[in-house]
């Protein structure tokens, strides 16, 4: 049977599974369904249309599905959607999405979001993510896979960040940042690749200097975006592990709606 608290409350309609456990005093709100080996923690709030997956971990004091902080939401049905085997710590804060923009916000999967994290409506978060303490999403921010953002870093709205990048403590992005690049500061400036993280993930040495190649196109060689563009193309057209390398960064600058962080 599912494992809940006495104290916990677990509203009719709700959908668990029947290994989930619920701490003491938690709430769960009637459009909430959660999947196998999840856990929540005592005191946490699970409300709206939220989906959770398989073998999460939320901590005390969470509040998930929550209405967006958005003037214009009138109580949509907007959706809240999390993977599987996700680690959600004390304090964070996780929104539905509006119906200005796709109405959900994601959450993929294998994510560790620590303390007092916010994910404002219709984020988009991918896998493998390392949200340290206190990181704020605006809304409609998106995040590639294996991006590691550093504790207290501010996302504006509509930024993205691309798969592999990383932030430093008490950086603020308003514009989007590239894959593999570190970023710093407030406001954010470049400061490298992140090498180590790419070594740690099975990156080849030869892999890692092809995509050094490309930053510096990007960032070092005094190039206007289009120059810099053209010659990561160019570098992309060497070898095809060299067009696999540099072809997320390339569709990244395409993409891009509010300039790179440059």
């Amino acid at each position: 049977m599912t494992q809940v608290h006495p104290s916990a409350i677990i509203e009719p309609g709700a959908i668990l599974d029947e290994s989930v456990s619920v701490g003491p005093y938690a709430v769960i709100g009637p459009h909430v369904s959660i999947g196998a080996g999840s856990r929540v923690g005592s005191h946490t709030v699970i409300e709206g249309h939220t989906v959770i997956g398989r073998d999460n971990t939320i901590a005390a004091f969470c509040a998930i599905g929550g209405a967006p902080q958005d003037m214009k939401y009138a109580g949509e049905p907007t959706r809240l959607e999390i993977g599987d085997r996700n680690v959600i710590r004390e304090y964070c804060t996780l929104n539905t999405g509006t119906v200005q923009d796709a109405g959900v916000t994601r959450v993929g999967s294998d994510n560790w979001i620590m303390a007092y994290v916010h994910i404002a409506h219709d984020c988009q978060l991918g896998d493998r993510l390392i949200l340290a303490n206190n990181v704020t999403l605006a809304g409609h921010v998106e995040l590639g896979d294996w991006v590691f953002l550093g504790g207290l870093t501010g996302v504006h709205q509509f930024v993205k960040v691309g798969a592999h990048a990383m932030t430093s403590a008490h950086t603020y992005l308003s514009q989007d940042l590239p894959p593999y690049v570190t970023c710093a500061g407030a406001p954010g400036s470049p400061h490298g690749i992140n090498s180590e993280g790419l070594r740690r993930r099975g990156f080849s040495p030869e892999a890692i200097a092809t995509i050094r190649q490309a930053y510096r196109h990007l960032y070092r060689r005094g190039l206007s975006l289009e120059e810099a563009r053209a010659a990561i193309e160019a570098l992309s057209e060497e070898t095809a592990e060299h067009s696999a390398l540099v072809a997320p960064l390339l569709q990244f600058l395409q993409a891009s709606t509010r300039g790179i962080v440059r």
